[in-house]
């Protein structure tokens, strides 16, 4: 399986030019519904979607699990008035948020380099931990829900985007396409919404919700099923001459077999919240 930092570092250009022409700094699908119809504004509509599921409020203390390239704090900090920080394992991610924070002027915003199944926050340090797409690249998924509930202040929120497997297992078939899309992606394996659930109430969660949205980034997953077909002829031939790493191929090819995987039934797109619960004294 790819690297989680060789695929991040590679497939750097392809997130910064071209899934964002607009440069929203985005490392995550796009939102349709009545506040957006067009791409550029789906994707920063996907952070207005779980900022009102966690009704998110000026003030608040935001970690960011897994921030890519730290689009989604520098929007609640603007957008929402939050003190945001973002966390990545991949330094390369870490410097770039830092150099746009420092371009941008944006005090409420903060990058450093940490696990975000291990973090250097002390207890009931965060009003809420967010992760968009992110806690899929890591094997031990109870883990992020310890972490997360450690944390978080009593009342605080988790709110979550990932992918979820409709079943475990799944057809043979089904297995191999989520296999070919996950390891170029660097992602090891999907869980059910049922396995989420049960992760979120092991670690203490209560009042879980897991909503279905798959209907409103269909659009954003067909437009990068269609942008890799139509790269690839051109990857394979670049690759052949030494001209495109096969981290790059490999990102490509992988988008296709998501949107296959996802035409079989082999997964759907989830939000999800939970709260933790107020300490009785």
């Amino acid at each position: 399986m790819t690297d989680l930092q060789t695929y991040y570092d590679r497939t750097r250009f392809d997130y910064r030019h071209v899934w964002n022409r607009s440069g929203s700094l985005a490392v995550h699908f796009g939102y349709y519904d009545a506040h957006a119809h067009k791409h550029r504004f789906a994707l920063d509509n996907m952070n207005r979607a779980l900022a009102d599921l966690a009704h998110i409020c000026p003030g608040e203390q935001v970690l960011d699990a897994g921030c890519g390239m730290g689009g989604s704090c520098f929007w609640l900090a603007r957008e929402r008035g939050a003190i945001a920080t973002g966390i990545s394992i991949v330094i390369s991610q870490v410097v770039d948020c830092q150099r746009e924070a420092a371009r941008q002027k944006a005090g409420q915003v903060t990058f450093l380099q940490a696990d975000y199944c291990q973090t250097p926050f002390p207890d009931d340090h965060f009003d809420v931990v967010w992760a968009c797409e992110s806690v899929c690249h890591t094997a031990q998924k109870s883990d992020f829900y310890k972490e997360a509930f450690r944390i978080l202040k009593p009342g605080g929120r988790l709110v979550m985007a990932e992918y979820l497997r409709t079943a475990r297992p799944l057809p043979p078939a089904s297995e191999r396409l989520l296999e070919q899309w996950l390891r170029p992606w660097a992602i090891p394996d999907l869980n059910t919404m049922e396995e989420h659930r049960t992760n979120a109430q092991a670690a203490g969660f209560q009042e879980i919700e897991i909503r279905d949205v798959t209907d409103n980034v269909r659009v954003s997953l067909r437009n990068l099923h269609e942008i890799s077909v139509r790269w690839l002829p051109i990857g394979r031939l670049l690759h052949r001459f030494g001209l495109v790493h096969a981290v790059r191929l490999g990102n490509a090819q992988a988008a296709v077999r998501q949107w296959e995987a996802l035409e079989v039934g082999a997964w759907r797109y989830g939000m999800l919240v939970a709260r933790k619960g107020m300490r009785i004294e």
